[in-house]
């Protein structure tokens, strides 16, 4: 059962045997979250857009074990593991369940409230360089960052993106966009192939942004890592931490942007990130248009709320745009 019938019986708080007060209800292009304190669950919805296949329940059970797997790698204490979601001793789906973390302290809403601290970007950073040194790295997982594999994720954007031309983002946009992106591998593609031979194409996490990390005073989590294809988790470091700093600019806070990437640099010392940060923060905001155009195309989500994703979108195909301009 995927449907809004299976939504409507995931959001009443007398479905789950702890009883939660209320059953609050998210929606991604990919998934659905219900957040039933102390606990959160999350399904997959039964999609196929190419780039990740959830079309079957067994396929989604994988997924969803994926996901608690890869994400114990820096959030080892939130992820409780996958349980089949039942009505009537039939099982209808299965949930990914962590704990509820306290998003009033996720970056974004640090950032958002005014509350955030150059210590709380410190103690990110710290811990997303210490996994990136120490992330997983071979000759597999290196042939993903080389250019004419990484290419696949860039045309695989842009085909899925011609269709929204016109609602979210205009045609001379795309086009200059696409052209610029082609220019740039053309003119550095053997430095990202130098840069997957070194070692420096790695295992990370593949989304990176404001919203997946909480900080509170006495600890930092980062959650939700890529499970569904290995082949935008096998990236470059400076991709991975490219869409950290690319998600602070949409939040309008380019000095904390700034801040944290000088303080990765000094960790990493990444003598390629002047060249290469700004075409990787390009292809994250340019992604981010993609996620927020796709799920216009979603029949459980309320029209109100599609004409937010429709302004969100344009606003991140904007800040890709806004990059062009910095691409060496």
């Amino acid at each position: 059962m995927q449907t809004s019938e299976l939504i409507k019986i995931m959001s009443n708080p007398n479905f789950y045997p702890h009883k939660p007060k209320k059953v609050e209800v998210i929606q991604t292009h990919i998934s659905v979250v219900f957040i039933a304190d102390p606990l959160v669950y999350k399904i997959k919805k039964a999609v196929n857009f190419g780039f990740l296949d959830f079309s079957t329940l067994e396929k989604r059970k994988y997924f969803c074990e994926r996901e608690v797997q890869l994400n114990k790698r820096l959030s080892p204490d939130i992820y409780l593991g996958v349980e089949p979601i039942k009505l009537n001793g039939k099982i209808l789906e299965y949930a990914v369940v962590m704990k509820k973390l306290p998003m009033e302290r996720s970056l974004k809403n640090l950032i958002i409230n005014k509350k955030i601290a150059e210590s709380h970007i410190n103690r990110v950073i710290n811990k997303i360089a210490q996994f990136h040194l120490e992330a997983e790295t071979n000759e597999n997982i290196a042939i993903y960052g080389k250019t004419e594999n990484f290419r696949k994720n860039t045309d695989e954007n842009f085909q899925q993106t011609e269709e929204f031309i016109g609602t979210t983002i205009d045609k001379e946009t795309f086009d200059l966009i696409k052209r610029k992106t082609e220019e740039f591998y053309k003119k550095y593609g053997k430095l990202l192939d130098e840069r997957a031979d070194k070692g420096l194409v790695k295992d990370c996490h593949g989304d990176l942004h404001t919203e997946h990390i909480v900080v509170t005073p006495d600890k930092v989590w980062i959650f939700d890592c890529i499970e569904f294809n290995d082949r935008f988790r096998y990236i470059d470091i400076a991709c991975d931490i490219a869409f950290l700093l690319m998600d602070m600019e949409f939040l309008k806070r380019r000095d904390l942007s700034s801040k944290a990437l000088e303080l990765y640099r000094k960790q990493i010392q990444d003598e390629d990130l002047d060249i290469i940060i700004p075409f990787f923060k390009l292809y994250r905001a340019y992604v981010r248009g993609k996620v927020n155009s796709l799920m216009l195309k979603d029949p459980n989500i309320p029209e109100k709320e599609k004409e937010k994703l429709k302004n969100r979108a344009t606003s991140y195909f904007k800040l890709a745009f806004s990059y062009l301009e910095n691409l060496p």
